[in-house]
């Protein structure tokens, strides 16, 4: 210890002695009804080194026993629970506070400097009412977007359970359930989480816990104004039907005038127009991913102007919110032109020989059982060499231009002869 419990220093009456601990809910636990124990002067400080109340209990079943590790002094200048040392009004650590509150707060770490600094404030804690924070933290503003999404809203009971059994890793433990260690796969000793330190998490520096969320708030989506400042109007989406025009200005109207309000029933949307830069400005920070009208969440963007609308709808491969557009992976290329074909070439669709001037048409036999059909109907049957056939009509492709054939122009057909003698005798 910095002083011994005999010792007749002035520093002895700066002891802390404590009635009830400053713990957070994740802490105490889910048993509303639990018994500590109390050890007056029992440790020093982990952060000032002075001796203090240690209080010690069990918050749970088959959880581990926790105790205070730092001086109710310490725990008020930072706002933070005597036992984890995160922030008591976000469960964040202290770095993530102070980075979300802009606030730097350089506590001295030398003996002497640490001694004065901590009695300073003291005197300043003596003349409030002990629930508040002192220092910068209590000048610092009383809410910060970043931390209220990354705050959790319920406490995280899972900190407390035991550590992971020893000897159940090398395989010797023989209490089997009645062990109050955990039989887990320890963690890997590589993640940074593994390596955390007090001190460090108190003074707010090398804190691997603080390092994760701040990477998550990064990658947090956020509004970004455009360069134009000419452009003053919001897009305010997922209205639905219950949200009007009146509602929206209500809202609005506390951040600036408002020159005009269009509403587009069918897209659900509607275009506030600001009367300047600023009141904009202020109503998308205070408005994006926090307004709620009738129960809905609204989405908030900014809006475009009508030259950059004109000059994304020109771009290929572009999509109306200003996304390149990849390429599909597998799909089949376009297809090639079809290749250039004379109108005065035959079209030949049956591969035949453009020279030939006759056309076989051998009949098959017919299936047995059916009979064969009376002469005049059936397809003629002749001989390519034969000098007694009929001559054949020339092929499409062969014929001369504007001659067309039917059917009933054959002179072959049956009754073509009486057919033509009696139009012309009509």
């Amino acid at each position: 210890m910095a002083t011994s419990l005999g010792a007749n220093t002035y520093n002895r009456q700066n002891w802390e002695d404590a009635d009830f601990p400053i713990l957070c809910q994740t802490c105490l636990g889910e048993n509303p009804y639990i018994r500590m124990t109390k050890e007056k002067y029992g440790k020093e400080c982990k952060i000032c080194a002075r001796p203090f109340t240690v209080f010690r209990w069990c918050p749970g079943t088959r959880m581990r026993f926790k105790k205070t590790e730092v001086c109710q002094t310490c725990s008020k200048m930072k706002n933070v629970c005597q036992t984890c040392l995160l922030d008591l009004e976000y469960g964040l650590p202290i770095q993530v506070r102070d980075t979300g509150l802009n606030v730097k707060d350089e506590v001295p770490k030398s003996d002497v400097n640490k001694e004065y600094y901590t009695q300073n404030m003291e005197r300043e804690i003596a003349n409030t009412d002990g629930t508040r924070p002192v220092g910068l933290l209590g000048k610092a503003p009383s809410s910060s977007d970043m931390l209220l999404k990354l705050a959790r809203t319920t406490p995280y009971y899972k900190r407390n359970r035991p550590h992971i059994c020893s000897f159940w890793v090398k395989g010797e433990c023989k209490r089997g359930e009645e062990c109050p260690y955990r039989h887990e796969k320890p963690t890997d000793p590589d993640d940074p989480l593994a390596d955390q330190n007090i001190k460090d998490r108190y003074y707010g520096i090398n804190d691997p816990v603080a390092d994760k969320l701040l990477k998550r708030a990064s990658t947090m989506p956020r509004l970004d104004a455009p360069e134009d400042k000419s452009i003053t109007t919001l897009y305010i989406g997922g209205l639905g039907d219950a949200v009007t025009d009146t509602e929206l200005k209500n809202h609005f109207y506390q951040f600036g005038e408002i020159r005009t309000i269009t509403i587009v029933q069918r897209q659900q949307c509607a275009f506030i127009q600001f009367a300047t830069r600023q009141a904009a400005e202020s109503a998308a920070e205070k408005s994006f991913n926090k307004l709620i009208l009738n129960g809905r969440r609204l989405t908030v963007k900014w809006g475009r102007s009508q030259a950059a609308r004109g000059k994304e709808s020109i771009k290929d491969g572009v999509s109306e919110m200003g996304a390149r557009l990849d390429p599909v992976p597998g799909l089949p290329g376009a297809l090639p032109p079809p290749p250039a074909h004379d109108e005065e070439a035959p079209a030949n669709y049956f591969n035949l020989d453009p020279g030939t001037s006759s056309v076989l048409n051998i009949a098959l036999p017919p299936p047995p059982g059916i009979n064969p059909p009376p002469p005049g109907f059936g397809p003629p049957m002749f001989h390519p060499m034969g000098h007694m056939a009929p001559p054949m009509p020339p092929p499409m492709g062969m014929r001369p231009p504007g001659h067309i054939h039917y059917p009933s122009q054959d002179p072959q057909r049956m009754g073509a002869h009486a057919a033509h003698g009696a139009r012309h005798g009509d």
